[in-house]
């Protein structure tokens, strides 16, 4: 009884691992579609997201991702005046849902290393051969859109989006990143010695204002001086003398006193 019972355990544990190794069904789970292949060779039919059912042994279900992935990119180039220029770009990208069967079979279920890879750093050294090393740094913006334009060109036709773009780094040799280091300080001391002179000739002019200034007032004072104002600021001066004095006669030695004549 006992060990009929543990045959009957064994029977049912081989069934359940059977029905494991042969399952006739697959799913697809979310962010992926399916691409069933017999014998390996893929069917036409994008599957979605669920269960599928297919034929143990001579089916399999392959997964392709269509979620949004991102990847980074490095590699030299020569810029239009031939400085040599080591660049680092990030992409995000997706695969249309409709093109799954397309990138499975074309590109081998690998966009990254068979196409997107090498479009990236073919479009990054076609636009950077069109600017100058300095333009490079300048007109950052334009490159980047410049370069987006030919990698949705060649990736559309593999059925892949490009969703993001950005340039992270644009590095130069050390002697290159030495001469704009020095042409930016020489435009500073440019621009401070431009400044300072300006400065000087404000100041100048303002003496010279304030000068001219004066004068018109020396002149219009000297216009307004008549003899009448003479005596007049004469009479103030004895009438001011007057209220100070204290009635005390001074003090001389050696000499007659002076008369004053009182009435």
């Amino acid at each position: 009884m006992i060990s009929r019972l543990g045959a009957n355990i064994a029977g049912v544990i081989f069934i359940l691992v059977l029905i494991w190794l042969l399952a006739p069904f697959a799913s697809v789970p979310a962010g992926h579609r399916g691409v069933m292949t017999t014998f390996g060779n893929p069917s036409n039919e994008v599957l979605s997201e669920g269960i599928h059912f297919r034929i143990p042994i001579a089916q399999t279900l392959n997964l392709v991702n269509v979620s949004i992935q991102k990847g980074e990119v490095e590699g030299d180039a020569a810029s239009r005046d031939l400085q040599t220029v080591h660049t680092r770009v990030a992409l995000n990208y997706h695969i249309r849902p409709e093109s799954a069967v397309a990138v499975f079979r074309d590109l081998g279920n690998e966009p990254g290393e068979r196409i997107i890879i090498p479009s990236v750093q073919e479009a990054v050294k076609a636009v950077t051969a069109r600017f100058t090393a300095e333009e490079l740094i300048a007109k950052r913006t334009e490159i980047r859109d410049q370069i987006v334009m030919l990698l949705k060109e060649r990736l559309s036709r593999h059925g892949i989006v490009v969703d993001e773009f950005s340039i992270v780094n644009f590095n130069f040799s050390k002697s290159f990143n030495d001469a704009i280091e020095a042409k930016t300080t020489a435009e500073q001391l440019k621009l401070k010695a431009e400044r300072d002179l300006q400065r000087i000739e404000v100041e100048a002019r303002q003496k010279v204002t304030q000068a001219k200034a004066e004068a018109e007032a020396l002149a219009a004072q000297r216009q307004q001086v008549t003899p009448e104002l003479i005596r007049l600021r004469e009479m103030e001066n004895q009438r001011m003398a007057i209220e100070k004095w204290d009635g005390r006669l001074p003090n001389v030695s050696g000499g007659a006193v002076p008369f004053v004549n009182i009435k």
